[in-house]
């Protein structure tokens, strides 16, 4: 039985249970083959089963892994026919698995995994070598560095800092510690001269002076693109994506955008987690303490902070999940114990960002409900009485 079965989040064990249940209906041995790979935004776990006639679980693969296993089916339980050797071609054997049956791999981890295998065959099925992005010394684009040199190796993983008037010596500080614990390229080009000519040449003020940097930094991403050939990372987490709290041509800018499914509290978790790997396997932590632990700021005006603009992100998450994963109306978050006004506020940011939804890069869907084809709302909703 081939499937073509993408990961999900929180899916349970779903397939095993269906695998069994039609074991039983046919009273005989079933083999559920499921692909394992990544293709576009899908990314496909393997986690092949076989069950007998009793929906016993004879065999199980390992999840995120390609390989080989040979099962022999005892196949007196469904016909007269001798033992079944269902391939006699030479084992590829698992690295993680024991006597036929694989454990499945604990949240953070398959979570972990699926993203790395997207990015991995989107950069190898789209002939690419090699990926670049802006390094800024926080949270989200330390993660993703991180998991491009765990998908393509770190020496083709290309970090680039791209300091501001604004930018902090601690955030600079941190971008270059991250790419010394994980040993990726890095270099720093600062945008300042840039940014003043183009306000010599225009005046912009406020939000729109802000978004010029941004602008200018994705501009710049992409001149080394096109210059060099890497496949540009876009490093938005699904909070901002689902608010708006991006600029359209600057840190949208990308081929792929690898944690566009990640809320940022999954981001601190994921960062945190992967930490602790390298920790038990006796390496460097690739990922500074420092921009886990700092407060998240986009760094396009004096002392500015995420907080400024949006709630606290574990407030933020808890109201996007409902709305946005659970579909759930306003009454229904408010009876979940959150403010109305709130809820009002935060369901408006996400109606009226599905036009810059649209135009952001593909990135793995590893949630129930992911943007793009999962949840698409009409960037035109207006009507007259």
């Amino acid at each position: 039985m081939p499937n073509g079965s993408p990961f999900e989040r929180a899916k349970d064990d779903q397939r095993l249970a269906l695998v069994q249940k039609r074991a039983k209906q046919v009273g005989a041995p079933l083999v559920y083959v499921n692909m394992c790979g990544g293709q576009d935004d899908l990314v496909f776990d393997g986690d092949s089963v076989v069950v007998d006639a009793q929906g016993g679980l004879i065999a199980r693969s390992p999840q995120f892994e390609e390989g080989l296993m040979v099962v022999d089916i005892d196949a007196r339980l469904s016909t007269s026919n001798p033992d079944v050797l269902i391939s006699d071609i030479p084992n590829a054997p698992y690295d993680r698995i024991k006597h036929g049956i694989a454990a499945r791999l604990e949240d953070s981890e398959e979570v972990w995994q699926a993203l790395v295998l997207g990015l991995q065959d989107y950069v190898r099925k789209n002939g690419f070598t090699s990926v670049a992005l802006g390094l800024s010394g926080g949270i989200d684009s330390a993660l993703v560095a991180t998991i491009a040199a765990d998908a393509i190796g770190a020496k083709n993983v290309y970090g680039v800092a791209l300091p501001s008037k604004y930018s902090s010596e601690h955030s600079l500080a941190d971008a270059a510690e991250l790419a010394l614990n994980t040993g990726i390229n890095y270099r720093i080009l600062p945008i300042e001269p840039m940014v003043t000519a183009y306000m010599n040449s225009m005046r912009l003020e406020g939000l729109a002076e802000e978004n010029l940097q941004a602008r200018v930094r994705g501009t710049t991403l992409m001149g080394i693109s096109n210059q060099e050939g890497h496949l540009i990372l876009a490093t938005g987490n699904k909070s901002e994506l689902a608010v708006g709290y991006s600029t359209l041509y600057g840190d949208a800018v990308g081929g792929f955008a690898p944690i566009k499914d990640i809320f940022k509290v999954d981001v601190w978790r994921l960062a945190r987690w992967r930490n602790s790997v390298a920790k038990d396997r006796g390496e460097i932590p690739p990922i500074p303490e420092s921009s886990i632990t700092k407060e998240p700021s986009a760094e396009l005006r004096p002392d500015q902070k995420d907080s400024d603009s949006l709630p606290e992100y574990p407030l933020l998450d808890r109201i996007l999940a409902l709305y946005v994963e659970e579909n759930g109306s306003i009454d229904a978050i408010v009876r979940a114990g959150f403010d109305r006004e709130l809820a009002v506020r935060i369901i408006n940011l996400v109606d009226r960002a599905e036009y810059k939804r649209r135009q952001y890069p593909p990135g793995p869907k590893v949630s129930g409900m992911a943007f793009g084809k999962d949840r698409r709302l009409p960037m035109t909703s207006h009507w007259h009485e």
